[in-house]
């Protein structure tokens, strides 16, 4: 494997991988190779299969240009970023390295994006790994994988959780091929965001990521895995849009751009189906890992406390308001009323008494309040940090962070919101739609704030020690970001409290 140039003008960087040789470009010192394949396109005969090694092309392929972004549904407009050219390679990886050749032995970060396992592309300005590639001294890798029908949906004749099999086929490709771009193949951390934490999650618990990741971090994991029988009965609604049976034999003749749509046309009537689908419905949730027993046997939490993760360093956390960006979405900022409230807690407080136990542990809370702590609880908050205590229950280890910072762009209206986290993750405070909640012209603060975060995240990844002390089940302590950050004890602890026995199970059919 060679690489050549250095960044002089006129010179670009150039390595061999194992598919054949690309050309990148420079940009502010680094090298950077985007839209290379790490599997065949999924289409045609390979429509709905586990992914396929990505064969070689001759002479020297440009990577200059993200690769065509998968098949998406259509919030906040992705599926018009993601609208059909012709081009399917949709699954590709970009890589940014400030020290491109065999022999560097950098550590690699690999991006697991979010997006509820429904949207989501690794070509977003907000996920440039150029900044944390330079000042961290890391390689930095983004991903493209199938979402939504193409790939969580539990099709008959299909392999489950597609989605998960192209996130491992693309850390298969930076095991074989990292080094050529300054990578240590054995110095693997994955991080990732929302549906992105969730996906670490579940890598974590199967043994085919074995040897493929070192550390791993996980940003506000969602808690939500379907059974078999739920995520079949959601494909089957959305077949039934296209007047079709949920078979690779009906489904794989759809164009994807329809596909989509037929999805997006279920979540509009999503309400029509909460008898059977139960809280994944109230949320608008159509898709999430399958716990199918082949692919992905048991949940993460279940996994992690049998030492599934044990030899794997991690880190995890979630912001402190996570709700309060989705309740803005829905124009509820400020307006929950206390019906609304109260069936929240009824819906996803845990237990038959855990509307109760909220009301107890929060008596002065406003019903905006119980309602955003109930539905960040359930969906992110304690899903993540009882990942942190699976772990550490069979003897692992995990560091453990909560976000307080307030968002200055809003007005601090939207507080330290789902999201926040990944401008100051990457430094990208001025670009892509996160950085709204930054605001313009970042201030001083928020660029101390990310700085502090991109030094924990890639000291993680070098060493294993992101600067404060691992999490204990006596002491609790944690890292709070925010504009003057501290170690403490874990401050959502009345909220650890009605959750502790809760085991985020498999989430069922209702109704069959």
């Amino acid at each position: 494997m060679t690489v050549a140039g250095s960044g002089a003008a006129g010179t670009r960087p150039q390595v061999r991988a194992m598919g054949g040789e690309l050309r990148g470009c420079w940009e502010a010192g680094t090298a950077v190779f985007r839209g290379v394949p790490f599997a065949e396109p999924p289409v045609g005969a390979l429509r709905f299969a586990e992914p396929r090694p990505v064969r070689g092309w001759s002479g020297v392929r440009e990577a200059v240009s993200y690769g065509t972004p998968p098949p998406q549904g259509g919030h906040f407009g992705m599926d018009a970023l993601a609208r059909d050219t012709g081009d399917h390679d949709w699954l590709t990886v970009n890589v940014w390295s400030p020290e491109p050749g065999p022999g560097a032995g950098l550590p690699v970060m690999v991006w697991f994006h979010g997006g509820a396992y429904t949207i989501g592309m690794s070509g977003l300005p907000e996920y440039d790994g150029g900044r944390l590639a330079r000042d961290g001294g890391v390689v930095v890798v983004t991903f493209n994988y199938r979402v939504g029908l193409e790939g969580f949906a539990r099709v008959e004749g299909a392999p489950a959780n597609r989605g998960l099999l192209d996130q491992i086929a693309a850390l298969e490709w930076v095991r074989d091929n990292i080094e050529a771009f300054g990578g240590d193949p054995g110095q693997v951390t994955v991080f990732g965001q929302s549906a992105g934490g969730g996906s670490i999650a579940s890598l974590l618990a199967m043994d085919r990521t074995a040897g493929l990741l070192r550390r791993a971090v996980v940003q506000s994991a969602p808690g939500t895995f379907f059974s078999p029988e739920l995520a079949a009965d959601i494909t089957a609604a959305c077949a039934a849009e296209l007047g079709l049976s949920p078979t690779v034999a009906d489904l794989a003749g759809v164009t994807p751009d329809r596909l989509s749509a037929a999805g997006d046309a279920v979540t509009a009537k999503i309400d029509q189906w909460a008898h059977r689908w139960g809280r994944p419905a109230h949320r608008s949730i159509l898709f999430a890992p399958v716990v199918d027993g082949e692919v992905l046997a048991t949940t993460p939490w279940q996994a992690l406390a049998d030492g599934a993760g044990r030899d794997v360093d991690l880190l995890v956390g979630h912001t402190r308001q996570e709700q309060r960006l989705f309740s803005a979405l829905d124009g509820l900022l400020g307006a929950v009323t206390e019906e609304q409230a109260a069936t929240a807690l009824r819906t996803f407080a845990p237990g038959p008494d855990g509307e109760r136990r909220y009301r107890e542990a929060f008596p002065t809370a406003s019903p905006d309040e119980l309602y955003e702590l109930v539905h960040s609880d359930w969906l992110f908050r304690m899903p993540s940090l009882h990942l942190a205590e699976s772990q550490i229950a069979a003897g692992g280890r995990a560091h453990v962070y909560e976000l307080t910072w307030p968002a200055p762009g809003m007005g601090a209206a939207f507080g330290a919101c789902h999201g926040l986290d990944v401008p100051l993750v990457f430094g990208n405070l001025d670009r892509g739609r996160p950085a709204m909640l930054i605001g313009a012209g970042p201030s001083p603060e928020a660029e101390a704030l990310s700085a502090h975060m991109r030094t924990a995240w890639t000291s993680f990844a070098a060493h294993g020690d992101p600067g404060w002390p691992a999490y204990d089940t006596r002491r609790r302590r944690v890292q709070l970001f925010d504009a003057r950050p501290a170690v403490t004890a874990y401050p959502e602890e009345s909220s650890r409290l009605i959750w502790r026995d809760h085991a985020f199970p498999v989430l069922p059919l209702v109704s069959g």
